[in-house]
């Protein structure tokens, strides 16, 4: 067919979505046109079938059909024009390291930045990754995901091998991962397991979940470290599953929101008369990965944010627990 292109996967597209290498390299394909020209088979990867999650390797071939002259390929990815609140985030990033090593990079992500970015958001970690290349020959790549308001331990990639390790062992389940939050109530039992599915409702731009047995499923362990009388509890959370919001919403479904998170709980997420931070208290305090070389593990640990400090000092919880709540398991 005249108009096709076969247009090889370049080293710095690799492991990502491929929806995302196309609106990276075809920004006028709508997501509806692009979901249509997979499921009918225009679009191929390698020759095959391919769907919009599919994860994309450099060397890989994409067969991209005639588009129309609104989706001609850019020569070289459309690039974003920096702006001032880019320059002040990637200052504090760099500042945010909490590991470095010749494969991969930990940082702090600060609450109320983005992962990546979105139609309705300027600046993202996504979009701030030169700033954090340091000393490395490739750009760092993402290999997970927080919520934008979520604050904590972010690992990236700094090599296309290591990424894709990496993103293994999310995808295998080999990453330990706990949270830390304060929720408002306090639990009726000490911790056990949350099994709840969840499905995916809301609009574009307002994306929730909610726990429905028609939905994925989707499993969070949780211990209560401390209390502050009945108003409010500071929990650990270990999401086995990594579902969209999971914590948020499990938290939810458990009688006791987490303190901020107007979204999932309204009026019930907050403590009108005590004078607290009114943002979400969720951060991801530990990871525990496989290092994608093979050679032993990393445990890394992130300070808590200044809104949740304040918090933890103003019911008097302690610095930190006397043990690891869920031991010393996915080791």
């Amino acid at each position: 067919m005249s108009g096709v292109q076969q247009i090889e996967v370049r080293q710095e597209d690799a492991d990502q979505r491929l929806d995302r290498w196309f609106k990276r390299h075809f920004p006028a394909l709508g997501h509806g046109r692009l979901e249509k020209l997979l499921r009918t088979g225009q679009i191929r990867l390698d020759g095959k079938r391919a769907k919009a999650a599919d994860r994309i390797e450099a060397g890989q071939v994409v067969r991209v059909p005639p588009l129309g002259e609104a989706t001609e390929r850019p020569k070289q990815p459309q690039q974003r024009r920096a702006s001032a609140a880019d320059d002040r985030w990637a200052k504090t990033l760099q500042k945010a390291v909490l590991y470095k090593d010749d494969d991969v990079l930990v940082i702090d992500k600060p609450a109320g930045l983005a992962v990546q970015g979105g139609t309705s958001l300027s600046t993202s970690v996504d979009d701030l990754l030169d700033a954090l290349q340091f000393d490395a020959k490739e750009r760092p790549r993402l290999v997970h995901r927080l919520d934008r308001d979520t604050s904590g331990v972010l690992a990236l990639a700094r090599n296309a091998k290591a990424a894709q390790r990496l993103t293994e062992s999310f995808r295998h389940k080999d990453a330990r991962k706990v949270y830390w939050a304060v929720v408002v109530g306090v639990p009726e039992v000490r911790g056990g397991r949350i099994d709840a599915p969840l499905q995916k409702a809301g609009g574009k731009g307002a994306e929730r979940v909610h726990v429905d047995e028609e939905g994925k499923r989707a499993v969070t362990e949780f211990a209560v470290i401390e209390r502050a009388g009945k108003k409010a509890a500071w929990l650990a959370l270990m999401p086995v599953t990594g579902r969209t919001h999971q914590l948020r919403a499990h938290c939810v479904a458990l009688g006791t929101p987490i303190l901020g998170d107007g979204k999932y709980a309204g009026a019930a997420a907050f403590l009108a008369k005590e004078n607290l931070a009114r943002q979400l208290h969720l951060h991801a305090r530990r990871l525990r990965i496989p290092h994608p070389t093979g050679k032993g593990w990393i445990d890394v640990t992130a300070p808590l944010p200044e809104h949740m400090r304040k918090t933890w000092s103003f019911f008097g919880f302690a610095a930190k627990p006397e043990k690891d709540p869920f031991g010393e398991r996915n080791t």
